[in-house]
This record gives structure tokens, sequence and C-alpha cells, in this order.
């Protein structure tokens, strides 16, 4: 892929895919500020400066974490100079926007080693060999406090607290700490400080991206830059963010039929939100998949394979996802399960124990230890081996030989 084979309306319909504002007025409004700029760059003869942050908070990185990353690597393909920011200075302080708690400080050490896990598998995506790498720690450890009192004074006490999350905490008396307020601010400055042409983002840093960042760079007399804000993946339940914490999540270093079978089980209203967040596919081949499914001739267990196939062969390769597909077949299209099976609504916290015993499989909690201790217990034909982890995903839950459970 490349500009030169793309129109500008094709570039655009492609690198707004997967976006969402809340507000289509203001989906417009960014849509048609990328094409003016990708018109002008065209003009000029130059990649836009495109750039996402990461804070590194964690080295265990799943499928929901590659939003992003697969965003910045449609720019990439379009020649566009990408910048991949680690923020080694944010991460002190802790992005409030998707939280109604105040998130712990990290420490530069658990910053760094972070930072390397993540670059490491962002190659997955992205081709880093053409990716700057930043550290916002250098240009943010330098700011003044006069510097910074100049930055404040662009915002009020009041805009701070119409963001829900801060607003919930307000409501509940919960401690609202003004180190927090900060944030938007710093990231704001980098994009000041990186002269970019867009900045990328989920759907819970709009506040950071589209009313910070821009008026930060409006008053320091730089051309704000262009927010691609994008939806927020749904974990394996369909319903709620993909989070390690809520064992909904897809790991990036899982085996591909571990990867393969997860996939398998997101339920089809969540599909086009994968189609959309992390394939490599493009607007007319969604448009094409989604009308097949609109008009009957193409199954969801069909492209659910599809996308199972797709996903696989990023993480791991062709080779896998074809491997991952055949064992998937022949435990779940050639093993006789039962027709009909007993159901259990999963939820969120539960651990596996919980569900062998709540789900009728075991009479009690050191009887479902002692099963999966045997290498007794498998979900979607995957073994599970710890008793204490989050139930990974709905599934249909095996006990020995003869007992099954369709877990919701």
């Amino acid at each position: 892929m490349s500009s030169v084979s793309m129109t500008i309306d094709e570039q655009v319909a492609l690198l707004m895919q997967g976006t969402e504002y809340g507000d289509e007025e203001l989906k417009q409004t960014m849509a048609a500020e990328l094409r003016a700029r990708l018109l002008e760059a065209e003009k000029e003869g130059r990649p836009l400066r495109v750039y996402c942050g990461f804070d590194p908070r964690t080295s265990d990185l799943h499928l929901g974490h590659t939003v992003p990353m697969r965003k910045m690597g449609q720019f990439q393909q379009l020649g566009h100079e990408v910048i991949f920011v680690v923020g080694s200075f944010t991460s002190l302080i802790g992005d409030p926007s998707d939280k109604d708690k105040l998130r712990p400080q990290l420490t530069m050490e658990e910053v760094q080693r972070n930072a390397r896990t993540y670059a490491e598998q962002a190659g997955k995506v992205l081709d880093l060999q053409k990716v700057a790498i930043c550290y916002n720690s250098e240009w943010l450890e330098g700011l003044s406090f006069v510097e910074l009192i100049k930055l404040a004074s662009n915002f009020t006490i009041q805009q701070f607290l119409t963001r829900e999350n801060f607003r919930k905490r307000w409501d509940n008396s919960e401690a609202i700490y003004l180190h927090e307020t900060f944030y938007a601010i710093m990231q704001g400055y980098d994009a000041y400080q990186l002269k970019a042409d867009v900045q990328i983002g989920g759907t819970d840093q709009l506040f950071n991206i589209i009313t910070a960042g821009r008026k930060v760079m409006t008053a320091l007399g730089t051309q704000p830059n262009i927010g691609v804000i994008l939806a927020i993946l749904p974990g394996t339940d369909g319903e709620v963010k993909m989070s390690k914490s809520l064992g909904n999540h897809i790991p990036l270093l899982s085996t591909p039929e571990d990867m393969y079978g997860k996939v398998m089980s997101v339920p089809d209203k969540a599909m086009s939100a994968f189609f959309r967040l992390v394939t490599r596919w493009t607007p007319p081949q969604i448009a094409e998949i989604e009308r097949g499914l609109a008009e009957g001739t193409s199954h969801p267990r069909d492209v659910k394979m599809q996308l199972a196939h797709e996903i696989v062969s990023i993480y791991h390769s062709p080779a896998a996802a074809e491997q991952a597909e055949e064992a998937f077949k022949k435990v779940f299209q050639q093993k006789d399960l039962p027709d009909e099976m007993p159901e259990f609504a999963l939820q969120p916290g539960q651990t596996v124990v919980d569900v062998l015993v709540g789900g009728g499989l075991a009479s009690s909690k050191s009887e479902a230890r002692r099963l999966i201790q045997q290498n007794g217990v498998r979900l979607d034909g995957e073994t599970l081996t710890d008793p204490t982890q989050p139930f990974p995903h709905a599934g249909v839950v095996q006990a020995g030989k003869r007992k099954f459970l369709r877990v919701k």
C-alpha cells in the first residue's frame, strides 16, 4: 500500500476506519482536516508526522494494546513518518483518563523495562526500522515551573471536572489530586515538541488529544494536530473493554491455537469492531464481508474463522494460522460434543475454580483444584492449569471425559 496507489479519499477512509468521537460533527471536522493536511503534505512533497504515546504500565500486552499501533502502521504504509513515544515521564504520574481512581505511579526502572517489551511486540505491527522511538522525559523533565504555569493558564478547573472520571470521584467525595490534571497538559506539550500533524489515541484520550493537545499547540503558536480517535476494542465477552483484570483478553504471547480459539469465542455482535481495529483489511474488504453477513450469503462462523486466521497470521504466521484452524476444526467440528449442555453466566473476577464449582462440574473447590492439577479441565480444547487465574473467556469447558459446560 502506498499513497501513490490510493486516492486521497481512499486514504482518508482507511485512516478514519475504526474511529469514534461520540459526536458526528467532530468526526467530520477531523476527517476534513485530515484530508486537507494530506493534500497539503502531498503538495509540499513531505510526509505527515504521526505520533502515538504509550505509557508502558505493563509488559503483558494483549490485542487491545495493538489498536493504535495498527493505525500507526496504516500511516506508515502510506509513506508517513511515525513516532512511537514512550511515556517515560507521564508514566510517573499515571493517566487518569479511563480510571475513576488514582493510578499508582511507576518507577523509572519499571517504565524502561516495560518499554522494551512494548517496542519488541510493536514490531509485529510496525516496521521498527522506520519508526522513531522517543521518550517524553527528554523534553518534559526540562520544563520550568514558570513554563508549566503558562501552559496551565490555558485551562480551567471546570474543564477537568466535566470529565466523567473526575466528576464521578468528585460526586463520591473521593480525592482528585492536582498532579492528575497535569497529564493532559503534558500530553499536549508532547504534540507541540514533536510538531505533530496527527495524534492517535483511544476514546479515553479524547480530552487529552482534542481539548488539551490542540489548545496547547495553538497557545504556543503551532498548527494544532489532528486527533484520530479510535474505538475501544471489546474483550472476548463482546461487552466491555479488553482487559487482563477482567479475564476477557487475548494475550499477544499466547499460542496460535489459544489465540485462534479465543477469537472464535468472541460474540458475533463484536466482530465488526475486530474487523476495523485489529486486522489488515481495508474499508472495501470489510464492506464486502459485512454485506455477505447481512444478506445471509456468509455464515458468521465462517467469517469468524477468517477473522481468527487473519489475527493469528499477524502475530505468528500464515502457516501457524492454518495449523491452529485445523486443530480447532478437529476439536469442535469433528469431535462429538453434546447437542445440549448446561450453561453458566460468567461474572467479572471469577476464577477457573469458581466456574467449575458454580457450573456444577465439581462439587467443591478442592475437587476442582484436583481436576485442574490432573490436567482434566479444558476450555475450547486448551488445557487449563492455573486454578486461581481469572476465567479466560467464554466457551465450552470440559471436565474429565463426560462433563461439559457452556460458559457465556
